[in-house]
């Protein structure tokens, strides 16, 4: 038994702090305080922002595209941005 994460959203691809992770990164979970921790130095986390970049699109056509490129996280109200 163990905690599941029930939500996914566009963070990693749009280099959120989640893109910043690797294999073999450590992840703390607290549950009653709500909060999720990774074991890795402030600096190690810079040098990987600096080299982070996009990954290229699965879809560049059709809706699934305009979803990718115009839906918000589930935070910001889960609806399609306007900013054409």
């Amino acid at each position: 038994a163990g905690a599941c994460s029930g939500r996914v959203g566009p963070e990693a691809a749009e280099g959120g702090p989640i893109a910043l992770l690797e294999p073999g990164d450590i992840i703390e979970i607290d549950i009653p305080a709500r909060k999720l921790n990774v074991r890795v130095s402030d600096e190690e986390l810079a040098r990987r922002r600096a080299r982070w970049t996009p990954p290229p699109p699965r879809f560049t056509k059709g809706w699934l595209a305009r979803y990718v490129k115009f839906a918000t996280s589930a935070d910001t109200g889960a609806v399609l941005r306007c900013d054409i």
